[in-house]
């Protein structure tokens, strides 16, 4: 991982001082540049960023364990709310008793209830993943329609449960707009927008449509291991550069190092089977339920 070597080093001030005494970070440097950034100059700052992190995550793939369309589209549902590694070791014994939609469909809910229960909110989730089952088979004779207008007809299934699907089920690209993707688009000033759909907008604008899901998965797996929201590891960030929020997190490299999690702070994944591309790169999977 390269550090970058001159983050918060001082410019010469007229006198031979540092600007007169003061500090200019890397962030403040950037955040004047970006305060007069031209659409143009954003769209190359933002797709270079994205270059850069596809350097840093060339395995960046979706952290839900799936088979099939309609195992991502249950276990997007159910990572509401909690993390992908909880949903990962309990999706298992689900899909094991309801391995299509026709089962969930007729399943009991207290049975369901009861798998659900480690990842939260379960018996809304349950009356979701039987309501889409049912909705699947009424509708789509048990298949998992490849259209987001489809898709969003759904029992809990939103715009961004949706995109998951299309991009990483279908290979129809879409942007997938997390609590992750929304912190970081916002702290390199891609847009100013909160709402998720207004995100969506504003960053599919800078980028071909052909990027958008390998861009999902690049900046939502930097949120995950180093862009933290509490803790950035702004001093072990290789986009630090070209950051306009360097600084809101720790700067100190060797302290920032210890900030980063899954592969690149050497600890396991959320997938209990992940993709040979994150194995080789030197991530672990995750453990199962109830493993010491």
């Amino acid at each position: 991982m390269v550090v970058p070597r001159d983050s918060a080093v001082g410019e010469q001030g007229p006198d031979g001082g540092k600007d007169g005494g003061k500090k200019v970070t890397k962030a403040a440097k950037v955040a004047s540049g970006v305060k007069s950034e031209s659409h143009t100059a954003l769209v190359r700052r933002a797709r270079r960023i994205n270059r850069e992190l596809a350097e840093i995550y060339p395995y960046a793939h979706p952290e839900l364990d799936f088979e099939n369309p309609f195992q991502l589209v249950v276990a997007t549902v159910l990572s509401a709310q909690t993390t992908d590694l909880r949903v990962n070791q309990t999706t298992p014994a689900l899909f094991a008793k309801y391995p299509t939609p026709e089962d969930l469909a007729a399943a009991d809910p207290e049975t369901v209830e009861e798998i659900l229960r480690p990842t939260g909110f379960f018996r809304a989730k349950t009356k979701s993943v039987i309501g889409l089952s049912k909705a699947l088979v009424a509708d789509f004779g048990g298949e998992v329609p490849g259209r987001l207008e489809d898709l969003v007809k759904l029992p809990g299934v939103g715009r961004k449960t949706a995109f998951v699907v299309l991009g990483n089920a279908f290979g129809r690209p879409g942007i997938t707009v997390d609590t992750h993707f929304q912190r970081l688009v916002r702290r390199w000033k891609w847009t100013e927008a909160t709402e998720p759909d207004k995100v969506e907008a504003a960053v599919g604008a800078l980028f071909p449509k052909s990027d958008w899901t390998m861009l999902s998965h690049h900046v939502i797996f930097h949120g995950r291991r180093i862009c933290h929201a509490r803790k950035p590891a702004c001093g072990a960030c290789p986009i630090a550069p070209l950051c306009p929020a360097y600084g809101e997190g720790e700067t100190d490299p060797e302290k920032a190092k210890k900030l980063l999690k899954y592969e690149k702070g050497g600890y396991p994944g959320q997938r209990l089977n992940p993709p040979q591309a994150y194995l080789d790169a030197g991530g672990k999977p995750a453990p199962p339920l109830g493993s010491a």
